[in-house]
């Protein structure tokens, strides 16, 4: 997960970067404003630390290269945009981070360069006194809430996709409403004290010593550089503007006019898939597997202009011919219209919102256990169902942790068995997982079988079945009732595979897609072939007799199992 928050374009990983170097710089500027709460020399006592550091040369460049490098890749993701639709979120980020300069310039031009060109004491007093009492103080404050929730924001968007961020998001919004509001409160107390003090003519003759105040001759010359300032960046916005109108209108010129039947009419930039087409002008199209041709969900039907697209190649005509798809039947994430057509889609999304998203149907390559107790009909036989029952659960209780320690998620119970998935975040890891949760259901049953052997029952035998192969996670059933499950081949492979163990008297079956996929060298391996049921080639597998057996079977000095 770590890797993924920095995936994408060099752009965009510059962008998060500085966004991330700006929103540290933010934080402890406001919480030193805070301080002024509480006393005058904690506030200047901390700013003089911080300053410290953010005017050293090498921290003063960084931060400036980030300001100036968020602000330019914003502007030009802004203007490469397709189109103006966003989700709201996003919209109200790129509005408050334009509206942002129009104050940030000024803060930096009476402060930061006046600290240079004219060695003025740019403390928060100083700062303070230049916005009280007039309207200047409201707009700073405005400018202090842009800022902070322009990079809350960023931040929501950046790390919501992590598993940590949604059971810390409560109670980072308590921090996100606090630090804007510290800082506010700490403005408007040490504001009113200051301005109490600047209202003495002898203390305000000391301030303008200390603070070594701009003559009026220093101001009108910052007034100008502001102006010029903000010019600059009202070009800058016009000129991506006009890359916008642009581009939009190159597009138009290289467009393709696309209709639905029940509506509506779309004009799309050549190029694209019918899918993306759909996508980019908010066109609902259910495509569970994200476009990828690996289902057909997102077919159409083709009622006029058929003939201006090229044959299915042979990814499309394999899976349309898996569904016996009437002729004008065509994939959407396939087809990429050069001149107008008129389309059917077959699949309508029924405006629940999840029910057409893509992340419906994931496709992953996993490791799946298949898990059986042998002889639970004989053994059941006669007894009462409330014994069964609690006979299975302690089984299960015994087992399942196990499985679970190790990364392991039961997808489901199947009487006196289970299917098990281990859902990493790659291949190799969730085989690794799938070797060592085997081994560790071997350990567990072990002594799960010592405490019915001192009670008088007889042990449990198991047996098991461990593949790896393409799966599709998704919710299957009814709308507002599927319950999130697993499909694929790979879960019939596994479930051949158990019940080969039965013949063969061992405990364990494991594929050699699982052992190749965690790094073992089968070469050396006394692997065996398997021509299951329902599986066209055979499969070849290590049989272990006993579970626990596994890592000797498999391991060299330099290979271990872990998860």
């Amino acid at each position: 997960m770590k890797s993924a928050l920095w995936q994408g374009s060099w752009a965009t990983r510059i962008r998060i970067a500085s966004g991330l170097a700006l929103f540290v710089f933010a934080f402890f500027h406001f919480i030193n404003i805070g301080l002024g709460l509480f006393h005058t020399d904690y506030l200047h006592g901390m700013q003089d630390g911080r300053v410290a550091v953010t005017r050293h040369l090498i921290v003063s460049l960084i931060l400036y290269t980030a300001l100036l490098s968020h602000a330019g890749l914003a502007l030009a993701s802004v203007a490469q945009r397709r189109t103006l639709r966003m989700p709201f979120s996003t919209g109200l980020q790129i509005v408050l981070g334009l509206l942002i300069p129009l104050q940030l310039i000024s803060h930096i031009i009476q402060t930061r360069y006046a600290n240079l060109a004219y060695d003025v004491n740019d403390e928060m007093g100083y700062i303070i006194i230049l916005m009280w009492p007039n309207s200047a103080i409201w707009m700073q404050s405005i400018l202090l809430l842009l800022v902070w929730i322009h990079g809350c924001i960023g931040l929501h968007m950046w790390l919501r996709i992590t598993s940590w961020w949604g059971k810390l998001a409560p109670y980072l919004i308590g921090i996100a409403v606090f630090v804007p509001s510290f800082a506010l409160t700490g403005v408007l107390t040490e504001g009113r004290r200051i301005w109490m003090d600047f209202a003495d003519e002898d203390l305000r003759e000391q301030y303008i010593e200390h603070y070594n105040w701009p003559t009026p001759e220093q101001f009108q010359t910052m007034f100008s550089i502001k102006d010029n300032a903000l010019m600059a960046f009202w070009f800058s916005l016009g000129v991506t503007a006009l890359v916008y109108i642009g581009r939009k209108l190159w597009r138009r010129r290289h467009s393709v006019r696309i209709r639905y039947v029940h509506g509506p009419d779309i004009v799309a930039e050549k190029g694209m898939t019918l899918l993306e087409m759909s996508q980019a002008n908010g066109i609902p199209h259910t495509a569970l597997c994200g476009g990828k041709g690996r289902c057909t969900t997102c077919r159409v039907f083709v009622e006029d202009g058929a003939d201006s697209l090229p044959p299915p190649s042979e990814v499309e005509a394999r899976s349309l011919s898996a569904v016996d798809a009437p002729e004008g039947t065509r994939l959407a994430c396939q087809i990429r219209p050069t001149e107008p057509i008129t389309v059917f889609r077959v699949f309508r999304p029924d405006g629940g919102r999840n029910r057409a998203h893509a992340s419906q149907g994931q496709e992953r390559q996993l490791a799946v256990l298949f898990l059986d107790m042998r002889g639970f009909t004989a053994r059941t036989t006669g007894q009462l169902p409330y014994d069964i029952v609690f006979l299975l659960n302690r089984f299960f209780d015994a087992i399942v942790p196990a499985i679970t320690a190790d990364g392991g998620v039961v997808d489901k119970y199947m009487g006196d068995g289970l299917l098990a998935v281990f859902e990493t975040s790659d291949t190799e890891s969730s085989a690794k997982a799938g070797l060592k949760a085997a081994m560790d259901v071997g350990r567990a049953l072990q002594r799960f079988n010592q405490q019915l052997e001192a009670e008088g029952s007889p042990e449990i035998r198991i047996g098991m079945g461990l593949h790896l192969g393409d799966l599709v996670l998704g919710e299957i059933g009814a709308a507002g009732h599927a319950s999130r499950t697993i499909i694929g081949d790979a879960v019939n492979v596994a479930s051949r595979l158990e019940a080969e163990t039965k013949g063969l008297g061992a405990e364990l079956l494991v594929s050699a897609e699982v052992l190749r996929a965690a790094g073992i060298d089968c070469d050396r391996l006394d692997l065996s072939l398997f021509q299951l049921r329902g599986v066209a080639d055979p499969v070849p597998a290590l049989p272990v007799t006993r579970a626990t057996e596994l890592e000797g079977s498999v391991a060299t000095p330099e290979q271990t199992i872990s998860a």
